[in-house]
């Protein structure tokens, strides 16, 4: 490896066959690095925003509401309140007399104005750098209105998202409880960590509705206040992000003694074998003979549609970077269907489970990196000489500067790719990317660059 890190970031970057893997992770951002994460308020937002029938309140500065405003791809079924994103506005002579009087106004108008089923108060740095009590305000106006108002304790400078994770939870966790379970089937679950990006929540319970489950709540993906509520009357729950709602489902089994899975749904492999554990975990015949149904009809559709990408794409180089190490599992093992080599791999809150996993199942030499930043992403993608970045909105400018075909994975994205349809899209989109006449007009190594007969063979398939 020839790209340089800072001294003090040397620990979380690993080559694997170098040396025994011992990562570190879980590290504070290092200061003036200009990290990939984002900050405490945006990791509560994310995860919280797509609760769709509750009205979600920014106690800030405009910026960070603007900073997260339809931050996610989130499609509802209904409503369509959590897209408002409404702010505070708190100026310089807020700051210096408070924000709590102003706080209060915004609730209640917001309240009469739309009927929200909760509401959730997001605190962003400078309150806590002025002390507004939020619990207070949250507490008179929930009393006033009738209705949950719920503060999320998301202030914080640095690059901690985890934090947020936390803190949506925490929130979360206080409606969990509140609502009626009459009538929920012992054969039920509640769907933890999909956000419905591009609308991928209504295929995974599709998928469930064959198998014959019920699924209880979303959470938080086209997610509903009342189905939150009653949350805590599922048999089990089923964790995809587990970076961003694990700690939720820990809570859930110490209080309601709710079992968790961890899933994940990209990819044909982890897909098929996410239907087969929850099918193992409720030992039901009928259940697990819907469930061999489901996957034989999918996979037997999918496959012979992924080959003509297979063909053009194997050999090619990939590179992954994401939020959650999840995510990076499954796409190590989607670009293997497609006979491509991932030559970097890493994520922004990954642990050291997580990277030895990631080790076990990456090739001699790739690179494994954790919170990394635009100057070392930009040197390892020119050393490895990668052909397609798969990464978020921070991550897209660096693959464009240098020429790279991007694949956007994060949660701003408006293309399906979990689930087995999703693979589909996921395999044309790389192969889009790619495989396109652009790279022809970019200055790249010679051996990256797109032949006038390969221009041909992609222009045809498409």
């Amino acid at each position: 490896m020839e790209a340089i890190a800072l001294e003090e970031r040397k620990k979380q970057i690993h080559v694997k066959g170098d040396a025994p893997m011992d990562i570190a992770c879980n590290r504070e951002s290092l200061a003036g690095a200009v990290s990939q994460r984002a900050c405490t308020f945006c990791g509560s937002r994310v995860v919280l925003y797509p609760i769709a029938d509750a009205l979600h309140l920014v106690h800030g500065p405009i910026g960070c509401a603007v900073y997260t405003w339809d931050i996610r791809g989130a499609l509802s079924s209904g409503p369509e309140l959590h897209r408002l994103s409404f702010s505070t506005d708190l100026q310089e002579r807020d700051v210096i007399f408070g924000g709590e009087k102003k706080l209060k106004s915004a609730l209640c108008e917001l309240i009469d104005r739309h009927s929200p089923k909760a509401t959730f108060v997001y605190s962003t740095c400078i309150v806590g750098i002025i002390g507004d009590d939020l619990d207070a305000v949250c507490k008179t106006v929930e009393s006033e209105k009738g209705i949950p108002v719920i503060p999320v304790k998301s202030e914080g400078f640095k690059g901690n998202k985890r934090a947020g994770y936390k803190a949506a939870c925490n929130a979360l966790f206080r409606l969990i409880g509140t609502g009626n379970t009459q009538g929920i089937s012992r054969h039920s679950i509640n769907i933890l960590g999909d956000f419905n990006i591009a609308g991928e929540i209504w295929m995974i319970r599709d998928y469930y509705r064959r198998m014959g489950i019920e699924v209880v709540a979303n959470i938080t993906g086209d997610g509903r206040v009342d189905d939150i509520r009653r949350a805590h009357g599922a048999a089990l729950n089923v964790v995809q992000c587990s970076g961003s709602t694990m700690q939720l489902a820990d809570m859930m089994e110490e209080k309601y003694g709710i079992p968790s899975i961890r899933v994940s749904y990209f990819g044909i492999e982890d897909m098929s074998e996410a239907l087969y554990d929850i099918a193992r975990f409720f030992r039901d015949d009928r259940i697990m003979a819907n469930t061999r149904k489901v996957v034989q009809q999918e996979v037997s559709n999918l496959v012979p549609r992924l080959e003509k990408y297979r063909k053009t794409l194997a050999g090619k180089k990939a590179a992954i970077y994401v939020g959650g190490s999840f995510k990076a599992f499954s796409l190590v093992k989607a670009f293997r269907l497609v006979d491509m080599k991932v030559v970097l791999v890493g994520s922004q809150t990954g642990t050291k489970e997580d990277y030895r996993e990631l080790e076990a199942i990456t090739d001699p030499g790739t690179v494994i990196v954790d919170d990394s930043n635009p100057l070392e992403l930009t040197a390892f993608l020119k050393e490895k000489g990668v052909d397609v970045f798969v990464g978020g909105v921070k991550e897209r400018p660096i693959a464009y500067k240098l020429g790279i075909g991007f694949c956007d994975h994060n949660h701003e994205r408006k293309e399906p790719l979990a689930g087995f349809e999703g693979m589909l899209n996921f395999a044309r989109e790389i192969y889009s990317s790619v495989m396109s006449p652009v790279w022809r007009f970019v200055p790249r190594k010679p051996s990256c660059t797109v032949s006038e007969k390969t221009e041909k063979t992609a222009l045809a398939a498409e």
